[in-house]
């Protein structure tokens, strides 16, 4: 298990607590304790890597350590994150005493809210409600890794790979037989390869845009942007950049948006339900000082003069995005 916090729980009895277990270690399926028991589907997972001699490897969730081995004895070194203490020690008395031990290196935390080390490859087994938050946190990791090969569920890898308006492609498709304890959902083996060279974006200013778009996806820019919510964070961002541009060279320093409840960890589960109504009020013309409708006007003109206001970001390529983007930060509005 790679995230999430642990809890205490009373043992339970019965047959189908002897069902989970490895090593003397019992799996609770709650906090999304899945190993993997395929040998088959480990070393399909190892090779696909393509895991040089070389590497440091990072691995998110080892569990007990089956697929560990197999990537001890592919690279250089493994740096194994792993939150639940129980499965901390059973990695470090697996190995223990073997030529392996001196290449591992084990991190009990929540990967989430680790420092994450340099590494060439990352391998991730990781518990289902992570997978966005973890994605964007590897997506922003410098230096930047060579590829990751994670296991997702089925539905967030389709999402990872679809294209606006088209089906679905390259989907590895894993049966939920190859885990013990077996998961409600079927699973995808998905490789992710940073784009080199890097994209010429702010990451942190993408992934603030893409949270409040694709918050409410299929529902129109021009309908998202006049929330009181959004308008409140994204004018609360503008008056602080301004303040620092004002106030001579620490004006390049870097702010940071609140976006919590905007597409966090939630989105995971909950995925893409979009019931269609509108959760927010909007802001009303014509208030004290008439700020907030100014502020209001400005951004609705930048949806106007890229003819995104009665787009959705459902139908939005990348390159769309891109520009917004750059239609935003022309006028001075940021995300990050």
């Amino acid at each position: 298990m790679a995230g999430g916090k642990m809890k205490k729980e009373k043992p339970s009895h019965g047959a189908s607590a002897s069902k989970h277990y490895q090593g003397g270690v019992t799996f609770h399926k709650s906090k999304g304790q899945h190993i993997l028991k395929n040998p088959l589907l480990v070393d399909s997972i190892v090779e696909k890597s393509g895991i040089k001699s070389t590497d440091v490897i990072l691995e998110i969730g080892p569990g007990t350590g089956n697929l560990t081995k197999k990537l001890l004895e592919a690279g250089k070194s493994v740096i194994a994150v792993e939150v639940d203490p129980r499965m901390v020690l059973e990695l470090q008395r697996r190995f223990q005493g073997t030529p392996l031990s001196n290449r591992l290196k084990v991190i009990q935390g929540d990967v989430l809210r680790c420092d994450l080390p340099y590494f060439d490859i990352c391998v991730a087994n990781i518990p289902y409600q992570i997978s966005s938050p973890l994605t964007f946190k590897l997506l922003a990791h410098r230096p930047v890794f060579r590829c990751a090969v994670i296991m997702f569920q089925r539905e967030f890898a389709m999402r990872l790979v679809a294209q606006p308006g088209d089906n679905l492609y390259c989907r590895l498709s894993v049966g939920k037989n190859n885990f013990r304890p077996p998961p409600k959902v079927d699973s995808s083996v998905v490789r992710i390869e940073p784009r080199k060279p890097l994209p010429p974006v702010n990451f942190k200013e993408w992934d603030g845009l893409v949270r409040l778009c694709f918050n409410r996806k299929n529902k129109t820019l021009g309908s998202i942007f006049r929330q009181k919510s959004v308008l409140s964070l994204l004018e609360k961002n503008y008056k602080t950049v301004q303040a620092l541009q004002l106030s001579g060279p620490s004006g390049d320093a870097e702010t940071e948006m609140d976006l919590t409840g905007f597409g966090d960890a939630n989105e995971d589960q909950s995925m893409d339900l979009d019931d269609g109504r509108d959760d927010e009020m909007e802001v009303v013309d014509g208030n004290a000082g008439g700020e907030a409708s100014d502020f209001k006007e400005k951004v609705l003109n930048i949806l106007k003069q890229g003819n995104f206001e009665d787009k959705r970001s459902s139908k939005l390529t990348q390159v769309d995005f891109l520009y917004l983007l750059s239609l935003f930060n022309k006028d001075g509005i940021h995300f990050s």
